[in-house]
C-alpha cells in the first residue's frame, strides 16, 4: 500500500499564510480582492482537510484488511487456471491525495461510499464456485492454514507429527509450527530431526507461576495456559497468520483432517455465530457415531477443543483477558462464547494417546481412549457446507429435532418395543433428569455453564443400538441455564 506525504495530507499543499505563494506585498492595487480570495480559499482547504482526515481515518481502519487481502492475492498459481477458476482479486482502495479529491466517491453528505457489510470482521476472498448445480463457499486456494501443535515433555509427540506429515498436502499452505514449553531435552531433540518439515519455536519463561496455597496442585495448569497465550501471540502477531488449527503433542490426525479444516475456513469466516471449527466429537465413541456418516457436520454450542481452528480477529477478542488458567473451560463461559457457536464433525478427525498429563488421565480411561477417529477420505472441499449456516441450520434442525418420535428411555433400551430406525427422542427438564439419561444412554453427562458436550439449543444428539436419538430439553427451549453446572 502506497504511503501518504504527511506534510501535504496535515497541510493540503502550499502553507497558507506565506507572502510569496499568496502573492501579498505586490503592492496596495486589489489588496481588498486578494485579502478575500485568501480568505475563501482558506476556508476550502479547511473543508479539504476535514474531509482528508476522515478518508485517513477511514483507510487506517482496513489497513490491515487490506494488506491481508494484497498478500493473498498476489500469490498466484497455474492451480485455477487448470480447472477453468480465474483467482477472485480484492483491489486496493486508491490512494485518495488532495488532487484526487474529486476523483473519490462520495453519498449526498460529502462522505466517502461505504460498504454495507453485515459483519464487522474482515472477509476472506471466497470465492462461489458451482459443483454438479450447487453453489458453494469455496477455500481460496492460496489461504494460508498453519498448524500449532503445543508441546512439552512427550517424546511422542513423533506419532502426532508424523501423521501431520504423512496427511499435509502442502508444507506452503499448512505449515507446522511447534511450540515448545518445559525445556525438555529430548522432546526438543525428537522436534529437531524433523529438519525444515517443521519451524520449531520456544517459550522461553520456564518459572514457577506464584499462585495461592489451595493452587500449587494446579501449578501445570498456570503454565499451559501461559504457553497457549505465548504461542497464539507468535502465530498471530510475530508470524502474521490470520488463522490457525490448535492441536496438542498427543493428538493423532485423520487423512481428511486438512480437507476438514480447508473447506470449513470459509463458513468459519463467513458466518459472525460461529467462533471456531473442532475436529473433535466428545460423544465419538464408536457405538455412538454412525459408521457410514463420516461426511456429517453439525454445529455446538460446546467448545470441544482438541483440534481446532481459531480466526485472528477472535484472538484479539480473547488475548487481553485470557486466563491465568483452565483456559479451556473459561473459553466455555457465556462471557466468552457470546452465543456463539463451532463446528463438530459426526466421527473425530482426531484422537488423543497421551494418557500422561496435568489431568492424571481424569477422563482417558473412561471415554477418550474409545474415541473413533475417522478412517475414509471425505472430500470436503467438493461438497456443499453452506447448510451450517446459522440462517440455514437453525430452522431445519429444530424441526427434525422435534419432529422425532418423544419415547421413554425404556423404550429405547428395551430389544423389540421400538420398530424403525428412528429417530426417536428422550426429553428432560431438570440437570439431574439430563444427567441420569446421559448417564443411562452412555453418553456425557458433565455440564460446563449448563452446555452439555455436543448440545446445540440443549439438544444432545447420538446413536444408540443402530438408531438416531436426541436428548432434548422440551419444546421451546430459548436459553441455558448456567446454574446446571
Amino acid at each position: 500500500m502506497r504511503s501518504f506525504p504527511v506534510c501535504c495530507l496535515e497541510r493540503g499543499g502550499a502553507e497558507p499564510g506565506g507572502k510569496e505563494e499568496w502573492g501579498l506585498g505586490r503592492g496596495t492595487g486589489g489588496r481588498t480582492n486578494l485579502a478575500g480570495e485568501v480568505i475563501r480559499l482558506a476556508e476550502e482547504v479547511e473543508v479539504q482537510l476535514e474531509t482528508q482526515k476522515k478518508l485517513i481515518e477511514e483507510i487506517e481502519s482496513h489497513r490491515a484488511k487490506w494488506v491481508r487481502q494484497k498478500d493473498v492475492g498476489k500469490r498466484e498459481t497455474g492451480r485455477d487456471k487448470e480447472v477453468g477458476i480465474q483467482p477472485a482479486r480484492t483491489p486496493l482502495p486508491p490512494v485518495v491525495g488532495v488532487a484526487d479529491q474529486a476523483r473519490t466517491e462520495l453519498n449526498p453528505t460529502g462522505k466517502p461510499v461505504q460498504s454495507k457489510a453485515s459483519d464487522p470482521r474482515p472477509q476472506p476472498d471466497i470465492k462461489i464456485k458451482p459443483e454438479g448445480g450447487i453453489t458453494t463457499l469455496a477455500t481460496p486456494p492460496e489461504v494460508v492454514i498453519p498448524i500449532l501443535v503445543i508441546a512439552c515433555d512427550r517424546v511422542t509427540v513423533r506419532r502426532s507429527l508424523d501423521r501431520l506429515i504423512q496427511y499435509r498436502p502442502s508444507s506452503e499452505l499448512h505449515p507446522i509450527i511447534i511450540s515448545q514449553d518445559c525445556g525438555h531435552a529430548e522432546t526438543a531433540r525428537v522436534i529437531g530431526s524433523y529438519g525444515d518439515q517443521v519451524t520449531h519455536i520456544r517459550q522461553p519463561d520456564l518459572s514457577d507461576i506464584k499462585v495461592r496455597p489451595e493452587h500449587r496442585k494446579f501449578q501445570g495448569y498456570y503454565k499451559i495456559s501461559r504457553h497457549y497465550r505465548w504461542a497464539l501471540n507468535q502465530v498471530f502477531n510475530v508470524l502474521s497468520h490470520s488463522a490457525v488449527v490448535i492441536v496438542e503433542d498427543d493428538l493423532e490426525v485423520a487423512p481428511d483432517f486438512f480437507e476438514y479444516f480447508r473447506a470449513l475456513y470459509p463458513i468459519l469466516r463467513s458466518d459472525s455465530s460461529l467462533w471456531c471449527v473442532s475436529a473433535w466429537n466428545d460423544n465419538g465413541r464408536d457405538a455412538l457415531v454412525d459408521p457410514g456418516k463420516a461426511d456429517l457436520l453439525y454445529r455446538t454450542d460446546f467448545f470441544p477443543g482438541l483440534g481446532w481452528m481459531l480466526l485472528k480477529e477472535t484472538w484479539e477478542e480473547l488475548e487481553p483477558k485470557w486466563p491465568l488458567a483452565f483456559w479451556d473451560d473459561w473459553m466455555r463461559q457465556p462471557e466468552q462464547r457470546s452465543g456463539r457457536s463451532c463446528i463438530r464433525p459426526e466421527i473425530s478427525r482426531t484422537i488423543t494417546f497421551g494418557r500422561k498429563g496435568v489431568s492424571l488421565g481424569q477422563f482417558f480411561d473412561q471415554y477418550l481412549r474409545y474415541i473413533k477417529l475417522n478412517t475414509e477420505f471425505v472430500p470436503f472441499t467438493k461438497q456443499d457446507l453452506s447448510y451450517l449456516l446459522k440462517e440455514k441450520y437453525d430452522e431445519r434442525f429444530v424441526r427434525e429435532v422435534y419432529a422425532a418420535a418423544l419415547v421413554k428411555i425404556e423404550e429405547l433400551q428395551q430389544v423389540g418395543t421400538l420398530r424403525g430406525p428412528g429417530p426417536y427422542r428422550v426429553q428432560y427438564s431438570t440437570r439431574d433428569s439430563f444427567k441420569v439419561l446421559a448417564r443411562s444412554l452412555g453418553v456425557m453427562d458433565d455440564l460446563k455453564s449448563g452446555v452439555p458436550r455436543t448440545g446445540y439449543r440443549g439438544v444432545v444428539g447420538f446413536l444408540h443400538r443402530g438408531r438416531r436419538v436426541f436428548l432434548t430439553p422440551p419444546e421451546g427451549w430459548t436459553q441455558y441455564d448456567t446454574s446446571w453446572s
